[in-house]
């Protein structure tokens, strides 16, 4: 090993000399750790080695922060402040405490994992603006325009003479000011996304506000920092706006004709290219590099405006979030959270200044006064008061964007240590206490309070029936349809079918939810859903005057689709949901696909829903042609059978049978399983049950079957004897039900959203190929 010598760097503009010492050859990769304790090489130790010491810190970094996490997820707080306190804990002033500082990190180590955690940072903000669509700046309404212009004009106004005393902190005022009133989008999504309100109506108001507040906050930076280098030196500020506007320029005639390029040569349906992804991240490590040459401090904004310039969805936008996001946010980003946090060099209060002091308090107005303006707006405006207070706490939060902000502040010696200690603190106060208090304040469930018991039992023959059918993928919409000309609407007894395309949100941050009907059609969302509201549509003309079709198109996360579905419900007043399965199959009866989100979306639905809910498993029969050219499916019967045990459950789906009877074309068959335990005893479960199946017995229309069964094995032998008669079989979920008629039967069941009888049909070990519908009454939350 060669130990190179040490030089001596001249001074320049009253900068300190500094000596630097390097080994030659580098220690990079070491010979394992087992060779240290073999004893083979003299004074070997494997964390003089860099690889295995960077390897060292990321798994300890990751271990502390999962650790943290474990505990604090219980009080609600993200794994953001998990990664904070982790680096917290890994700073150099706590590992002094415990005297292991020099042999766990250097700082030349920090710097190099530092540098990782840059390449996060960055991808993160630019991922931010790819994620943005720039065009709903133009869309919001009237009250996110107010809410986000208010929370940030307000507290500027009111730091503004906070801001120009002088505190003898350099340069610290005009630049660190904008950051205490600044709302970021992406730090907002984040939370809605944690707190898993993104599709509720607060969230989406606050979405909204917080797209007019992002970039009003960016503007307002821009200016002021701006205003601040044109009072010190008028040419260089005239150069920045020069730089500035040059980049801008650039994006808008070279970057972005080139983003849509590579979108319109991918062909439709199709994934973008590698070499097309290659090119976006070939012009972000270009921006990256030559930023440093001009004016470092707009990087973070540079890297947003290059997202924007890249188009938000599929194809190119949901290439590159689908190919680096897990990377990034998951790998990247908390090591430079972590890092970020790492640099604390002291953590003793006792060293604040009265710089820090004068900015504790300017943070403390700018929160108070925007927290007041907004939450007296909405009040105003006549929301409740809880509600009120939890938006105005959502455009306080600070995260990511603004922790940001600072490290890049505090790498340039824009901010002192104690000030970057002092932001820091902000971050980790308001990341915090934020996402408890929202989710004390607010309760999305609170808007079905008073909501009255939608059930298909209690609404009379003739009347309108709301339906809220929810559609997936291609195969959805022919079973759907089916379906529904099955059920018989006519003139006199007339269905509503709100047609709702589910639309997984990929590549963009704002959720999105359309009504078709609206003269302000998106053009966007109209391409997609096109298939889904012509083929209704069609399915409506074929029967005019007995069925009206609403369609609606909902773009947003898997795991919140429920809130949309059960949303759309609650407005139209429907009294079922219908639901497709989470399996299809193929003609054959192989299985086709299976979609797990599916399955925990009609789970979310089965517990929240304001309404009955039906569950449709289509075999593959149900799939024939509806159009009137067709004459063999005009003439065709449609045998159709429902499965009678009693409960809420089988009362509900036997209502929904028996509408099917109004259209000759449809036989019904009630099949009625009696425990031969049954001595005969009535209570009020019997009596309702009695009360839906008066008139099928002696029904011309109807044929009623009993069967006297001692167990479940002799109400399977009996369903496999006749599933092959019928091409749709409805059921009854009857969760948590215990019955002789389905005893021993629990056990065997694979989908507990089905019910006993539900899964038994949709097993692959039936013989038959019948659909299944299982029905569920509105449960009592």
């Amino acid at each position: 090993m060669f130990l190179g010598r040490g030089q001596n760097i001249r001074p320049i503009n009253g900068s300190v000399s500094i000596t630097a010492c390097i080994n030659l050859p580098p220690e990079v990769n070491s010979a394992g750790l087992l060779t240290q304790f073999e004893g083979g090489v003299k004074d070997y130790k494997w964390l003089d080695y860099t690889t295995p010491r960077i390897m060292f810190l990321i798994a300890t970094m990751l271990t502390i922060s999962q650790a943290f996490h474990s505990v604090l997820k219980r009080f609600g707080i993200p794994i953001f402040i998990s990664q904070i306190f982790a680096g917290l804990l890994l700073s150099r002033p706590v590992l002094q405490v415990i005297k292991v500082a020099d042999k766990i990190i250097t700082p030349e180590h920090v710097q190099l994992i530092g540098s990782m955690g840059n390449v996060g940072i960055a991808f993160f903000i630019f991922q931010s603006g790819v994620k943005m669509d720039i065009s709903m700046v133009a869309k919001v309404g009237r009250k996110a325009w107010y809410i986000g212009i208010l929370s940030v004009i307000a507290p500027l106004v009111a730091l503004i003479p906070g801001s120009m005393v002088p505190s003898g902190g350099g340069p610290t005022g005009l630049f660190i000011t904008p950051l205490y009133y600044m709302t970021a989008y992406p730090v907002i999504f984040c939370l809605l996304t944690h707190l898993k309100i993104l599709n509720s109506e607060l969230g989406r108001l606050a979405q909204s506000s917080a797209i007019v507040a992002d970039f009003l906050s960016y503007a307002t930076i821009l200016f002021l920092t701006l205003s601040q280098v044109a009072y010190s030196s008028p040419p260089k500020a005239i150069q920045l706006c020069v730089y500035i506007l040059t980049f801008i320029v650039i994006v808008m005639v070279v970057v972005r004709p080139a983003m849509l390029l590579i979108a319109r040569m991918t062909p439709e349906g199709k994934e973008v290219s590698r070499t097309g992804l290659y090119v976006v991240v070939l012009i972000l490590l270009l921006f990256l590099s030559f930023a440093r040459l001009f004016y470092s401090e707009f990087t973070v904004l540079g890297l947003y405006i290059l997202g924007l310039a890249v188009p938000h969805g599929p194809p190119l936008g949901s290439a590159l979030v689908n190919k680096f996001d897990t990377m990034i946010s998951g790998f990247f980003l908390p090591i430079f959270v972590t890092t970020s946090a790492m640099r604390l060099h002291d953590l003793s209060p006792h060293t604040f200044t009265s710089l820090i002091w004068h900015n504790i308090a300017l943070a403390g107005l700018a929160a108070l006064v925007k927290f007041g303006a907004c939450a007296l707006l909405l009040l105003y405006w006549k929301m409740h008061r809880n509600d009120a207070m939890a938006l105005a706490l959502i455009m306080n939060i600070k995260g990511i964007v603004e922790m940001a902000f600072y490290t890049f502040a505090s790498d340039g010696r824009y901010v002192s240590p104690n000030m970057f200690r002092f932001m820091l603190g902000v971050v980790i106060v308001t990341g915090s206490v934020v996402p408890i208090l929202v989710r004390k304040l607010y309760d999305p469930s609170r808007k079905y309070a008073g909501y009255q018991i939608k059930k298909l039992v209690d609404c009379k023959p003739e009347s309108e029936l709301q339906i809220v059918s929810c559609i997936h993928v291609p195969s959805n919409i022919i079973s759907a349809i089916n379906l529904l000309s099955i059920s018989s609407p006519t003139n006199e007894s007339p269905i509503v079918v709100n047609v709702l395309h589910l639309i997984k949100l990929n590549g963009q941050a704002t959720s999105i939810f359309v009504s078709h009907q609206s003269k302000n059609k998106s053009i966007y969302t109209y391409c997609y859903s096109e298939n889904v509201i012509l083929s209704f549509k069609k399915f409506g003309g074929l029967h005019w005057g007995a069925a009206s079709i609403n369609a609606f198109t909902a773009i947003s996360p898997p795991d919140l689709m429920h809130d949309d579905i059960c949303t759309l419900a609650l407005d139209k007043l429907a009294s079922l949901v219908i639901l497709p399965f989470h399996r299809t199959w193929y003609i054959d009866g192989s299985l086709e696909s299976e979609d797990q989100t599916v399955r925990n979306l009609n789970l979310c639905v089965l517990e929240k829903a304001p309404c009955s809910v039906g569950i449709l498993i289509d075999h593959g029969n149900l799939k024939r042609p509806v159009t009137p050219t067709d004459s063999s499916s005009a003439d065709s019967l449609s045998n159709v059978a429902m499965l009678f045990i009693g409960g809420n459950d089988d009362r509900e789906a036997l209502t929904f049978a028996k509408r099917m009877v109004r259209d000759n074309k449809v036989r019904l068959t009630v099949v009625h399983f009696i425990a031969a335990s049954d001595n005969g005893d009535v209570d009020w479960e019997t009596i309702l049950d009695s009360e839906v199946l008066r008139g099928v017995e002696n029904s011309e229309y109807i044929r009623y079957v009993k069967h006297v069964v001692k167990d479940g094995a002799e109400t399977v032998k009996i369903v496999h004897s006749i599933v092959s008669e019928f091409e749709l079989i409805i059921v009854g979920r009857r969760y948590n039900l215990e019955s002789p008629q389905t005893s021993c039967l629990k056990q065997w069941s694979e989908f507990p959203e089905l019910g006993i009888l539900g899964d038994l049909l949709a097993s692959k070990d039936l013989g038959g190929k019948c659909s299944v519908l299982v029905m569920q009454q509105q449960r009592k939350n």
